[in-house]
């Protein structure tokens, strides 16, 4: 005879007032965060432990989610960084016999407080409408007068400077020594399967905290920098802004993904701003501009580089167009060794349409090297 299981309620509340009552997954607590919404259909481990989460409760379109546990060996980080998790069903048994633990055991082990069986259609559909907003899930306090009470004091995302939250607190190096390419890496948030495709195509990469001067980078002597990937508000971390500008200044090439991508225009006098409710999934259409090719990517982003000011930009120029609202993707400094793209060419498990960019980036420090000779 099956044995009835006793799952514990949880509740949601959005700032706009909308609520939900579902059941509890992972950690008993509460949360606060900005909501928004992935539309990966696998992938959800590397999402959980994607820095650029950090700060944001994630609701995950696909109806399963937990199907197939949890690998030690497809962290992004050595951590999940997301504040929350909303799903509709939750699988608590998986069936990956490899699986390290289930993902419910990786929630609880990783504090993060989630909820499931809601109508996460529903829920996307209102974020979709009326755009990003923080909200609160608890499996303690079921009354929303409380719980409107404690979510009004999460700060909004834009104006937060996140990515000393995540970044490395010590330098560190990753690659072979006697790889071809020095690179130098300022993590503003980086993913691990990044550090995977540089050191894969000959690059020893020194990983440096966010706040890292300009001076300390060039004392690695390096070959080409990485901006990487990161939580927060662009617009809030001039520090960032003004190594890049230095690095332009030098003429060492210089590539940057997502967060790296925002900073490198804010380096170019582009203002950055806050979408509507982002692009988060591995099946956005972005239209390569210099190939007239269209590939399948992979975002995670919030906010996004000022349009009008790239088409009236001498210095920057566009790349990489969405095909789906037309934004900027991608774009490359004019006189400049430096290119960005907004979404993530190294994408795990996928897709890897975009691949050709980190062999770009070797292209242009190995022509940088015989320029030097």
């Amino acid at each position: 005879m099956m044995k009835y299981i006793q799952y514990d309620p949880a509740y949601l509340l959005l700032e706009d007032g909308l609520f939900f009552e579902g059941k509890a997954i992972g950690k008993r607590g509460t949360t606060t965060g900005e909501l928004c919404f992935n539309t990966s259909m696998m992938g959800y481990q590397e999402v959980f432990t994607d820095p650029s989460y950090y700060g944001q409760i994630l609701i995950e379109t696909h109806t399963h989610v937990g199907n197939y546990g949890v690998h030690a060996a497809e962290y992004e980080s050595m951590s999940a960084k997301i504040s929350g998790l909303i799903v509709r069903n939750f699988a608590r048994l998986h069936s990956r016999g490899n699986a390290s633990e289930s993902l419910d055991s990786f929630l609880r082990h990783n504090s993060v407080v989630g909820i499931s069986n809601i109508d996460t259609r529903k829920l996307v559909t209102h974020i979709r409408d009326k755009g990003a907003m923080n909200g609160i899930i608890s499996s303690e306090i079921s009354s929303p007068k409380k719980l409107a009470k404690l979510l009004s004091q999460c700060p909004p995302m834009e104006g937060l400077e996140l990515s000393t939250k995540v970044s490395t607190v010590q330098p560190y190096f990753h690659g072979s020594p006697m790889s071809k390419y020095r690179v130098a890496v300022l993590d503003v948030g980086i993913k691990n399967n990044i550090l995977d495709c540089l050191a894969k195509r000959g690059c020893y990469l020194k990983v440096f905290p966010a706040t890292t001067s300009y001076e300390e980078l060039k004392a690695f002597d390096p070959h080409g920098y990485f901006i990487s990937n990161g939580p927060g508000d662009p617009a809030a971390m001039p520090y960032a802004v003004k190594t890049v500008k230095q690095i332009l200044e030098a003429d060492t090439p210089l590539f940057g993904i997502c967060l790296g991508h925002q900073i490198l225009a804010l380096a170019n006098g582009v203002s950055t701003y806050k979408m509507h409710h982002g692009h988060r999934g591995a099946n956005h259409p972005v239209k390569n501009l210099l190939t007239g090719k269209s590939e399948i990517t992979s975002q995670n982003h919030g906010f996004g580089v000022n349009k009008e000011e790239i088409e009236n930009s001498d210095r920057v120029v566009v790349t990489h167009v969405n095909l789906n609202d037309n934004s900027i993707e991608g774009i490359r400094i004019r006189n400049k060794q430096a290119f960005s793209v907004q979404f993530h060419p190294e994408a795990s498990p996928g897709p890897h349409d975009s691949h050709y960019l980190f062999d770009d980036f070797i292209r242009m420090m190995e022509e940088s090297k015989e320029l030097a000779v």
